[in-house]
């Protein structure tokens, strides 16, 4: 059985749209701060740190994301973890300015998490409600003609 399906897929709502913006802006924001943070604001070490190689696996998502790729989302919501867990443990173990910083990196994680969450949850929503609302476009004139031994 063939169906073929001639609805074009459904406009990206406004909260899908601002979702997008999020995650990619926050993306963006925690790879800008983690290079900022290891090589000029408060290195571990005088004149930069290597740290500031922690900011690679943020770099592979972004295509991903630029791309609107729904796996891409949903993997960058469980890697953003280990970036909020190393700037909880720095935010107390830190001195100024490092603490504050890390607090950014935290709050920069949760608006991260939060934007994939909400930006999968709604494209799914958005999704079976279309799936619901598309009328069915099987034609039995031209099934029976797909198999002519019918």
């Amino acid at each position: 059985m063939n169906t073929f399906r001639t609805s074009s897929p459904t406009p990206a709502t406004t909260s899908v749209a601002l979702t997008r913006i999020l995650a990619v802006g926050s993306l963006l924001s925690l790879i800008v701060l983690g290079l900022a943070w290891e090589l000029w604001l408060a290195p571990l070490r005088p004149g930069g740190s290597w740290l500031a190689l922690k900011v690679l696996p943020l770099c592979l998502p972004l295509a991903g994301l630029l791309k609107n790729r729904m796996y891409t989302y949903r993997w960058v919501s469980l890697l953003v973890w280990l970036y909020f867990t190393e700037g909880a443990v720095r935010a107390y173990s830190d001195k100024a300015p490092g603490n504050s910083l890390a607090m950014v990196e935290v709050a920069l994680c949760l608006i991260l998490f939060t934007a994939c969450a909400l930006h999968v949850r709604l494209r799914l929503k958005n999704a079976a409600e279309a799936a619901k609302s598309a009328p069915d476009t099987t034609d039995p004139v031209a099934s029976s003609h797909a198999n002519p031994a019918v």
